[in-house]
Parts: C-alpha cells; sequence; structure tokens
C-alpha cells in the first residue's frame, strides 16, 4: 500500500474494526478475516439511498448520483465508529 487511507479501530479482544476499500485488501491478505456488510447503497427509483439499518441507522437520501450516497454511507460509518 503506497498511500493508505483507512481507519481502523482495535478492541481490547483483537477485533479490528474499519471501513472497507481496496486500499485495505493488503491488510486482509496476511490473515483470516470476517467481512460485515454495514449498510447497503440502493436505487430507489432515479435517485440512490444509503440504508444504514444493519448498524441500526437511518436511511440516508435520496441522493442524485450514486457517488453522493457513497461518500454519504462513509461520513455516517465513520462518525459512528470513529
Amino acid at each position: 500500500m503506497s498511500n493508505p487511507s483507512f481507519r481502523l479501530s482495535i478492541a481490547p479482544d483483537a477485533e479490528v474494526t474499519m471501513i472497507y476499500n481496496d486500499e485495505a485488501a493488503d491488510f486482509f491478505a496476511e490473515g483470516i478475516a470476517t467481512t460485515t456488510r454495514a449498510s447497503h447503497v440502493e436505487p430507489q427509483g432515479s435517485e440512490w439511498i444509503a440504508d444504514m439499518s444493519p448498524v441500526h441507522g437511518p436511511v440516508l437520501g435520496p441522493f442524485r448520483l450514486r457517488s453522493e450516497a457513497l461518500s454519504a454511507e462513509v461520513e455516517y460509518l465513520n462518525r459512528l465508529l470513529f
């Protein structure tokens, strides 16, 4: 990873929490990892929503662009997790 830009949290029991992105691929290659979905970015008609219900959160949006929904998703998760 030449320029990693992800955050992680390590609990006392060694559980690692992070928002996955492709820059973290090498991190996952070093051992056994379980990935759990924290949200769903989905189309809703001609707009996009970020459904945060897997982490007991709200539905964000609607957004005109998928990239806007993805940004809102990451912003929400960063506030929630870190």
